[in-house]
């Protein structure tokens, strides 16, 4: 089965940077070179974006673009660029064109930035409230975005990953101390112009010991990144298998020899969360293609969806959904008696 790394949060596809060369070596001395990172999610209320530029050097004069990458002013274009993204849509298979519609971003200081590859903690990004919409029955949508710097005018296009037929199938999981020799499973429906798909799992509960305060544990793990034609296909869903000895192991690593005067609860029908992520063919071609081998010592990205410059523009979609434990996992759990797990999570 074929694994890659997926970026699907804000905060991670702008890591991405990190993977440029730190000695950019293009055409011209000192050029402003527009990188761009974006990722629509038409389930969130807002959308943002990071518009940078990088700067090249020559053979004899490079610059190192990690420390660039950490000056505001270097990192940023001046002022507000014109940056917009225009809808156009095709009905009933035909030809795509402008609804007329183009969405204005603005920017805004996000000041919870984690010092690493940009400056931080205040950092200028871009931004939209406006709604964009997931492909249906009779109409498809697709996304322009174009930006106009100071020297040159970029352009991207995307389609948007989801649509109302994208849905978590499974509703109960059973998992069992004993399970090395039985699997499970976790199914879905597939999602529009999706090609990568993450599946992660977590199962939450509280803890109190002694006299002490009640206080929330998780435990969770990831099946992992896995393009569409590595997916099991079964009556019109996908299919991830999982060894029902996971969720006892993973809890047995998380509590230890942490087991005396212990009580720790749950709750048969909200504890256990499937989290549900996929991605558009742009953004996984760029982190396949893209994906750094020598750290900061990688070469100019061979892969970008970003006309005039660097960078990915794409879409995204995350789905999150409670499922019920079996009665037979309650049993079980309940059953490992130095666990002191009782099946009602305390309010």
């Amino acid at each position: 089965m074929k694994k890659l790394p997926f970026f699907l949060s804000l905060s991670l596809i702008l890591g991405v940077f990190a993977s440029c060369n730190s000695r950019l070596e293009l055409y011209a001395d000192y050029k402003d070179v527009p990188v761009i990172y974006g990722l629509i999610d038409a389930t969130q209320d807002t959308n943002y974006m990071k518009i940078v530029r990088a700067f090249s050097g020559t053979n004899d004069n490079p610059i190192d673009a990690t420390q660039v990458a950490l000056i505001a002013d270097s990192n940023n274009y001046p002022g507000k660029l014109d940056a917009r993204i225009i809808e156009y849509k095709s009905s009933a298979g035909g030809q795509y064109t402008p609804t007329g519609r183009e969405i204005m971003l603005d920017t805004i200081t996000i000041h919870d930035k984690h010092y690493g590859v940009f400056y931080a903690p205040n950092q200028k990004v871009y931004f939209c409230t406006q709604p964009f919409y997931m492909d249906n029955v009779s109409t498809k949508y697709k996304y322009k975005l174009v930006v106009v710097t100071p020297h040159d005018t970029i352009t991207s296009e995307t389609n948007v990953v989801g649509g109302d037929n994208f849905k978590i199938l499974t509703t109960s999981v059973t998992f069992t101390p004993d399970g090395e020799d039985k699997t499970g499973k976790i199914s879905f429906t597939p999602a529009d112009n999706a090609v990568v798909y993450e599946v992660s799992v977590e199962f939450n509960y509280q803890e109190k010991k002694m006299s002490g305060p009640l206080v929330d544990k998780q435990v969770s793990w990831s099946y992992g990144a896995i393009h569409n034609d590595d997916l099991e296909y079964e009556s019109g869903h996908y299919v991830v298998k999982y060894n029902q000895a996971t969720l006892f192991n993973a809890l047995a690593s998380a509590i230890g020899a942490d087991t005396l005067g212990v009580e720790r609860y749950f709750n048969r029908n909200d504890s256990f969360k499937i989290h549900l992520a996929a991605g558009g063919r742009e953004l996984y071609n760029y982190i396949q293609i893209n994906s750094p081998s020598e750290g900061f010592s990688q070469t100019i990205p061979d892969y970008t969806n970003v006309n005039g410059g660097f960078g990915v523009f794409s879409s995204r979609i995350n789905l999150n959904q409670n499922v019920a434990l079996s009665a037979k996992t309650c049993t079980e759990l309940i059953g490992m008696k130095s666990w002191g797990f009782i099946q009602q999570a305390k309010e």
